[in-house]
């Protein structure tokens, strides 16, 4: 006599049971008929400030500046579109240089974080050139990204900011920078030093030719930066709470032995101060920009650009 099958046989003893919600127990095949939905990541950004949640759609609409009133820090492509007309420009290719020229040693291989801050960032180095139009103004644009190892500067950066001084002379066209940097490049020693003395030389250059030179600060500027082409320009404008530094807060105040005031670092503290001419925010800084060039410029014939 055949032993009826039995449909639902019971998992050997000390087998892990099958854990099922209860919907799925009540209605087989149920789950399968509502696919999980895909969500883009960081669909969510956290405001700085306030910890706020901000839905990244709307964050990006305000130009990455939360409603608190944060500037958030931003890369390249984003810095180049939100400043020139219509979001168009023309890239110029940065000059190549050694990668590694003193071999140095670390936990991580040098040409190793380059590789990953590449991919991260999708640029060649810390610092970027574009030309194009700002107000009708037609200008050459440096941008430095703090997401390329902290925006630090090192050779690759200091030719960069020497080819775009000098385009700037053989177009005769103004000159603007975004600054965002930890200062000097560790990795790259006594030659990222040196970069601080050659932008310096080749500002020379733009004033020789009388073009206007302008810094936008953008937080962080600090180090090399700071004690550099950061602070050289004709015109300082700022960006709101943007920290401008050459050495951080806890350092000083143990060489002085004192307490600084609350925001001393910050640019609206340097405004008071007259180390910076204006705090802008973002969303104006084109038109900010468009209006001192023009002056800056008036009268003068310009070359072919």
């Amino acid at each position: 006599m055949a032993i009826a099958e039995d449909r639902n046989p019971k998992p050997p003893r000390g087998a892990p049971r099958e854990r099922r919600g209860w919907l799925a127990r009540i209605a087989p095949g149920v789950r399968n008929a509502f696919s999980k939905r895909e969500s883009p990541e960081n669909l969510w950004v956290k405001c700085p400030d306030t910890g706020e949640m901000i839905y990244r759609p709307d964050l990006e609409a305000a130009l990455w500046v939360t409603p608190s009133g944060s500037h958030m820090r931003i890369g390249v492509q984003q810095r180049l579109k939100y400043t020139f007309d219509e979001g168009r420009f023309e890239r110029i290719a940065s000059p190549v240089v050694a990668d590694d020229p003193l071999k140095f040693p670390d936990e991580k291989p040098y040409a190793d974080r380059l590789k990953a801050a590449r991919k991260a960032t999708g640029e060649q180095d810390s610092m970027a050139i574009a030309v194009g139009d700002i107000c009708g103004q037609k200008t050459v644009v440096i941008v430095q990204d703090f997401a390329f190892m902290g925006g630090s500067l090192g050779m690759a950066a200091g030719e960069c900011f020497i080819k775009a001084a000098l385009e700037a002379v053989k177009r005769d066209l103004p000159l603007v920078i975004f600054t965002a940097s930890g200062g000097a490049r560790m990795q790259e020693g006594t030659l990222s030093l040196m970069q601080m003395a050659r932008t310096t030389v080749a500002l020379n250059e733009v004033r020789a030719a009388g073009l206007p030179y302008v810094v936008v600060l953008t937080d962080p500027t600090s180090g090399g930066v700071a004690a550099s082409y950061g602070m050289l320009g004709d015109v300082h404008i700022a960006e709101p709470n943007a920290m401008v530094a050459f050495a951080g807060r806890r350092v000083i105040e143990q060489t002085i032995r004192e307490t600084l005031p609350a925001g001393f670092q910050r640019a609206e503290f340097l405004v008071e101060r007259g180390m910076i001419d204006t705090v802008v925010a973002r969303k104006d800084i084109p038109a900010v920009l468009g209006s001192i060039l023009s002056i800056l410029m008036a009268g003068r014939s310009r070359k072919a650009a």
